[in-house]
């Protein structure tokens, strides 16, 4: 058995108010459809996930979902369905899901495969809960009225067949198209999290729904005192006799601080992304080291809320330089001061550090990212 997620992505979301198709603008700090691409990507029932896209989006989808596998859509939705359809050949079961809809709990998933076992479609609903009236002003029984949302399962060649004897005009969804073969669509219990973004004022209301993920992790640093070499602490040039020796300017504090930084969102260590075999590394500003960790998690839609720095020496005294350090490292991560808290202390006169050998740092990061949605 076979399935096939189809995140119909053709629209020109003319109504959200964003310069780009909405479905590529960000929500919560990525690309509205990477949310739902990751989403049922992730899912061990699914196969395949193909994004239908609009003619011209190639390039919008691929900054958006680098990997996506795509095809271009129609004028219309159930043109778009079809093009996916026919992307999907061989498929047992699909699922249509609209870009515009970011956050697919697996649940609901689960509930949509499970009941697709029995019957030829499933839709996900939720009860109404406001009393509505008809622009007559006539009171409607909520009772019978349900909110339909995607993504919607069905078997794949049932839904092609629907596809092929439509001949109903515009289709606002697949599951009337279903139910004009003579067939019942079963209905399973939506979420709250599906909930579609179409005008400018939801995108704030997504992002809410999402949540807010709280991060720490630690980094840790050594390097050895020479003679002959400056020394650079937290990115503060200190008078000493002696400096640190690495391979860039071997600054201990803002290395420890660049590795917890990356721990946050498991980018690896400074190794990772600045190999001190490169050459082009070879005595450079650590500063740099350490905005490139910070882009990385912005580009996450995050950013470093706070900083904890404990350096471990004998000499020099840190407490003179303890505020420039702060300024500076509050600098480059686009912090106030009073986020950044630097200490000191000696391991009396024990190991390498008492024995004046070097210096070693260690570093707490701790980082806000969204997704504290967990599909």
């Amino acid at each position: 058995m076979t399935t096939v997620a189809l995140i119909v992505a053709a629209g020109s979301g003319s109504r959200s108010g964003s310069a780009a198709p909405k479905q590529y603008a960000p929500v919560a700090g990525r690309p509205m459809i990477a949310w739902s691409h990751a989403a049922l990507s992730a899912h061990p029932a699914i196969d395949r996930v193909i994004v239908v896209i609009g003619a011209g989006q190639q390039a919008l989808l691929a900054a958006a979902v680098p990997s996506a596998e795509w095809v271009i859509g129609g004028f219309e939705r159930r043109d778009s369905v079809r093009a996916g359809l026919e992307a999907a050949a061989g498929a047992t079961r699909v699922l249509v899901h609209d870009a515009a809809r970011p956050f697919v709990p697996h649940a609901v998933i689960d509930r949509l495969l499970a009941t697709l076992k029995d019957a030829p479609g499933a839709i996900p609903v939720l009860p109404v809960a406001d009393t509505l009236v008809a622009t007559d002003g006539a009171t409607i029984a909520r009772e019978t009225l349900a909110r339909v949302q995607t993504p919607q399962a069905f078997d794949a060649a049932t839904l092609a067949r629907a596809h092929a004897a439509w001949e109903g005009g515009s289709a606002t969804d697949d599951a009337q198209m279903v139910r004009a073969l003579g067939l019942s669509v079963a209905q399973v219990e939506g979420d709250m999290m599906l909930d579609k973004i179409t005008y400018p004022a939801d995108f704030t209301a997504a992002a809410a729904r999402v949540g807010v993920e709280t991060r720490s992790a630690s980094g840790f640093d050594v390097h050895r005192l020479e003679d002959g070499e400056e020394l650079w602490l937290g990115g503060v040039l200190i008078p000493h006799h002696q400096g640190l020796s690495g391979h860039s300017d071997a600054d201990v504090a803002l290395h420890a601080i660049t590795d917890a930084v990356l721990g946050t969102i498991a980018a690896g260590d400074i190794g990772t992304h600045f190999p001190p075999s490169d050459p082009r590394w070879r005595g450079a500003e650590s500063g740099q080291f350490l905005t490139h960790a910070r882009s990385l998690v912005e580009a996450r839609g995050g950013r470093v809320t706070f900083v904890d720095l404990t350096l471990m020496c004998e000499a020099p005294k840190i407490g003179p330089h303890r505020a420039a350090m702060q300024a500076r490292i509050a600098e480059l991560l686009g912090l106030s001061t009073d986020r950044v808290s630097v200490k000191a202390t000696t391991t009396e006169r024990l190991g390498f550090t008492g024995r004046g050998e070097g210096i070693a740092a260690q570093a707490v990061a701790t980082v806000t990212l969204p997704g504290g949605f967990d599909a």
